[in-house]
């Protein structure tokens, strides 16, 4: 019972981690660009669902009114790097996805060998 109790006490951060190293699969073993975009969104979730979980106090109040002597507060660093990273992460996202808008217009697909072999075709004929 005491493994299923560690366990059940972690399970946000066993689930940060797991959705971590699926986003980082996703990244490394895909090769078209939409689902490697994908796998960084994924990877940028799993870092907020940690935040969130270190910011996670039982017991603990929010320190905005009533400051009290005795009192557990919440730590609200966590959930201002969570905003800052939620913005993060959505410029990398339309950042990627309009280079990979840009990509598929000049090579017609987006395919990463498919790619690296037209761009290896290219230099040869320069």
């Amino acid at each position: 019972m005491q493994i299923i109790q560690v366990f059940v006490d972690h399970i946000n951060f066993i689930g940060a981690v797991a959705l971590f190293l699926i986003g980082l699969h996703t990244v490394v073993t895909k090769k078209n660009l939409i689902k490697r975009i994908m796998g960084l969104n994924i990877m940028g979730t799993s870092i907020f669902l940690f935040l969130v979980a270190i910011g996670n106090v039982t017991g603990g109040v929010p320190p905005i009114l009533n400051p009290e002597e005795g009192i557990t507060y919440i730590n609200p660093i966590p959930s201002v790097l969570i905003l800052t990273g939620i913005v993060v992460v959505v410029s990398i996202t339309v950042y990627s996805l309009s280079l990979t808008v840009k990509i598929y217009e000049m090579y017609g697909t987006i395919n990463q060998d498919e790619l690296t072999n037209m761009i290896r075709e290219e230099e040869l004929h320069d």
